[in-house]
């Protein structure tokens, strides 16, 4: 089984493009990450003020490597979250069926 992160990110008007910057920033490192299996980053279409993130893990130790890593204080702490409306986390597990 996987531990499934789903994130929901709303950019306060203006800022929408600094947080695309800063998740663009933020993939490529964290798809590098030993215990990541899928990190996807979605924009909506209508409104791209809202950004939609499916994560992976191993385990919820792994996301949590992730949550404590170098690039995700930078750009996610240190840029993209500031520039918030919302955010809005969803945790899973996979089904084995």
């Amino acid at each position: 089984m996987a531990y499934v992160v789903s994130a929901k990110w709303t950019a306060k008007e203006g800022e929408a493009e600094k947080v695309a910057e800063a998740i663009k920033k933020l993939a490529g490192p964290s798809r590098q990450e030993p215990g990541i299996l899928l990190y996807q980053p979605h924009r909506d279409p209508e409104n791209p003020n809202v950004f939609y993130l499916y994560e992976q893990y191993v385990d919820a130790d792994a996301y949590q490597a992730h949550i404590d890593s170098k690039h995700f204080q930078e750009y996610a702490f240190g840029d993209a979250i500031p520039r918030l409306e919302s955010r809005e986390r969803e945790f899973y597990e996979t089904m084995d069926v």
